[in-house]
């Protein structure tokens, strides 16, 4: 018999977090997550996205033995912003039983329903900076800390119980060795004297936050048109702020202001944290600390996480600056290997930035979706 409960206090949230550290155990491409930080994102008095979706965390059980989880989440600037009639689900783990998964959406579709909305989708976090999509291809690939990893059989339940592929994700890989000078340090020249650009370096992180205020501006102008694209607030500018600045390297954190001093594009690159969070198996202490700093001053692998240019700058090569950039940083960090996050399938003209790099696609994700 298969029962759902919702997870509500710290204990229970900590069960759900936990769960997938049984399910993947003994898989060496699962990446976990520290999980004071995933019982932090959970907390409503201090993750702001809170502020404009609500979300509920349940279990899934047999016996007394958790088989499954799932988090059934609204964002209301969406539905009420965008007029997207959509619930969502995210956080989904389950064993290979259907009945389980079947369960757990159930409890989606109910809140769904409650208010009126009128298809689901998923798997999707609260905004466009949390995890997305189920893993279709690359089972093989280890995952990153920015990404959910799954077993195939996932995509296969969704799809006998009759739901859509909705957007489709790629994700890609290619060796530093692979990046030439001349694809980009003509048209960097080129660039800076035609529109008075030039990019803006840091050495300590300190020297960051006074522009990343202004970075996330940018990134809600870049990403504006993009399907499903939820704007940041400025609370969760802040929160995001001392979430992730501080995990990234500042010399990876690349910015090209015109001549007035302002930003016109950015971008942001991590060290691979992946082999740093198994061995840190969900903690921070007494050793998973040490593992991360380990990893963000010698990694040797960084996955290019973020890049925005602003509208009217997106067709005039400003990226050769960026490139440029990151260029001289890898090499004299003796980058060996470049992966790219989750990119929409369909944004091309983002595919083509890389194009020069041969890139491999080495997965592929997507959300799946269901009329109520």
């Amino acid at each position: 018999m298969i029962t759902i409960k919702e997870a509500k206090t710290k204990s229970e949230l900590t069960d759900f977090i936990k769960f997938p550290f049984s399910l993947y155990k003994n898989n060496k491409n699962w990446v976990p997550p520290l999980i004071a930080e995933e019982l932090e994102g959970f907390d409503k008095t201090k993750n702001p996205a809170f502020e404009t979706a609500e979300a509920y965390f349940y279990v899934a059980k047999k016996n007394t033995e958790i088989v499954g989880r799932i988090a059934a989440i609204i964002n209301w600037s969406e539905v009420n912003d965008q007029k997207k009639m959509k619930v969502r689900f995210g956080w989904f783990d389950v064993i290979d039983d259907i009945e389980v998964t079947k369960a757990l959406l159930e409890k989606v579709y109910e809140l769904g329903r409650k208010n009126n909305l009128e298809y689901v989708e998923g798997p999707m976090g609260f905004s466009n900076l949390d995890k997305v999509g189920v893993l279709t291809e690359g089972f093989d690939e280890m995952g990153t800390m920015i990404t959910w990893y799954n077993n195939p059989y996932y995509a296969t339940h969704f799809e006998q119980l009759g739901y859509m592929k909705e957007k489709e994700y790629i994700e890609s890989k290619f060796p530093f060795a692979n990046v030439k000078p001349e694809f980009f340090e003509k048209a960097n020249d080129l660039v800076k004297r035609r529109y008075q650009l030039s990019p803006l370096n840091f050495k300590t992180t300190k020297e960051v936050m006074p522009h990343v205020d202004k970075m996330f501006d940018l990134f809600n102008e870049s990403y504006a048109s993009l399907s499903s694209f939820v704007a940041i607030s400025d609370t969760q500018k802040e929160y995001f702020k001392k979430k992730y600045i501080s995990f990234i390297n500042p010399e990876f954190i690349k910015f090209v202001e015109d001549k007035d001093h302002n930003i016109v594009a950015f971008s942001i690159v991590m060290p691979s944290f992946s082999e740093a969070l198994q061995k840190s198996k969900g903690k921070l202490f007494p050793f998973g600390f040490l593992h991360l700093l380990k990893a963000k001053k010698q990694s040797k692998d960084v996955l290019f996480y973020l890049i925005g240019v602003l509208p009217e700058y997106q067709n005039k090569a400003v990226t050769a600056i960026i490139f440029k950039e990151y260029y001289e940083t890898f090499k004299e960090k003796g980058i060996i290997n470049c992966f790219r996050t989750p990119e929409l399938a369909d944004n091309i003209a983002i595919h083509n930035l890389w194009k020069h790099f041969n890139p491999i696609v080495h997965k592929r994700r997507c959300t799946f979706k269901k009329e109520l």
